[in-house]
């Protein structure tokens, strides 16, 4: 294990810069730094009647975050993990390794007292078509919402391209290697802002971030221009296509007639969302978008407003809250709902999960997210559309990827530098 750890840190350390652009580190400049208080954003919306956020019982028992206490459990050592998901009426996780490869944890006991045995070999190793130039690689991992299939999202080999493709995983032991599918496959331009986050959510409909496709400033102007997928979050059916078909469009996509943007989009005008959930109590949508140099912001889409449908978050015109080289807030333009500064705040949003399990019932409708490269993990705690709470914690994670949600609610952070933590009281 103590070899792994350090193939790990060596990898991470190795492509952090790349040609003059901080890489891994998310974003294109900015170093760490002593943690300032982020602040809450008055948020517009684009469509309903309004913020429709609920409050639920265990929520409004929930103890100030100031009160909460926070732990960090680690799980096992990984190779350079980016991602960890639970299998639907699986107790194991699964955790995916920017390589290429998906390791399976077996995973016994209840709550705290759970304890996890990561398998030697992977369930499967695409590392022969990923490349890990800039911020690629294997980006994330889901599972359809039966456990049937595995969806992996990764940059392809050599050129970048970001994919989408699905195995058969049916019998919940192997792989089925020659049931693989093609799903999406979006060409990019430069080694950074992939995006790469997979969820499958509402509907049982697969949503894909994808970043602006690098560079710094949105060169190519692709967030705002909705005709193409850079810079965007989008919604598919992958279950539901027609014969000849990779995925179906979801009819109440926002452009699902093809008029006005591409069918697939859900929302755009986003930099590098990287990492967003849904609130597994009431749907909301949950986005933490990556900075240019001086603002990370978290986007918050509540179900009950249209959970982001045909929303406009902004960038390249603006930079969370903020007017970005002239830029001015789209008419339609949805402001996030919290914004820290960079680099006095950190450098690269790690967008969370809202927590609903119960060993920490503290913490109960807390966003718990981090930062690249400030090592704390942080918690913001909504009510009726607006920030009433935040935190930083003692508790820390090096080089934060990814949150994970097991099927008890519990809370895993990833870092890249190996190790897997469970949070605990």
């Amino acid at each position: 294990m103590k070899d792994r750890r350090k193939l790990a840190a060596v990898a991470a350390a190795a492509v952090v810069v790349v040609g003059g652009v901080a890489y891994l580190v998310l974003r294109d400049d900015g170093d760490g730094g002593q943690i300032d208080a982020g602040q809450p954003v008055e948020q517009s919306t684009t469509s309903g009647t309004g913020d429709q956020s609920t409050t639920t019982t265990a929520e409004a028992a929930a103890a100030p975050l100031a009160d909460v206490t926070l732990t960090a459990s680690e799980i096992g050592e990984f190779e350079a993990p980016i991602a960890i998901v639970q299998r639907t009426n699986d107790r194991d996780l699964y955790v995916a390794e920017r390589a290429g490869r998906v390791i399976r944890v077996r995973t016994h006991g209840i709550g705290s007292d759970k304890t996890y045995t990561p398998d030697e070999d992977p369930i499967i190793d695409i590392s022969d078509e990923v490349t890990t130039d800039g911020e690629r690689g294997l980006l994330d991992i889901a599972f359809s919402p039966d456990g049937s299939w595995l969806y992996l999202s990764y940059s392809h080999a050599p050129e970048g391209t970001s994919r989408i493709i699905a195995f058969n995983f049916t019998n919940g032991t192997s792989i089925d290697l020659d049931s693989r599918r093609e799903i999406l496959s979006i060409e990019d331009f430069a080694p950074n802002h992939n995006g790469g986050d997979i969820e499958f959510g509402p509907g049982g409909y697969l949503y894909f971030a994808m970043g602006d496709g690098g560079g710094g400033g949105d060169p190519e102007r692709t967030a705002q221009n909705t005709d193409q997928l850079l810079g965007k979050l989008m919604r598919i059916d992958p279950v539901g296509a027609a014969a000849g078909e990779a995925y179906a469009i979801p009819p109440d996509n926002p452009f699902a007639d093809g008029s006005g943007g591409r069918p697939e989009i859900w929302l755009y005008g986003v930099r590098n969302p990287w990492r967003f959930a849904f609130d597994p109590d009431n749907d909301d949508l949950w986005i933490g978008d990556v900075g240019q140099s001086a603002w990370e912001e978290i986007d918050y889409l509540p179900a009950g407003d249209g959970m982001g449908r045909g929303a406009n978050l902004g960038w390249s015109e603006m930079e969370g809250a903020h007017s970005f080289e002239g830029g001015s807030n789209p008419q339609d333009g949805v402001l996030p709902i919290f914004e820290y500064p960079n680099p006095d705040g950190g450098c690269a949003i790690t967008g969370g999960v809202v927590y609903r399990g119960t060993v920490n019932p503290g913490l109960a409708g807390a966003y718990l997210y981090g930062d690249f490269c400030e090592p704390q993990l942080r918690a913001v705690r909504q009510s009726g559309g607006s920030v009433v709470d935040q935190r930083t914690f003692d508790v820390e994670v090096p080089s934060l990827v990814s949150f994970g949600v097991d099927d008890d609610g519990e809370v895993y952070a990833v870092s890249l530098e190996g190790p897997i933590f469970r949070l605990d009281p």
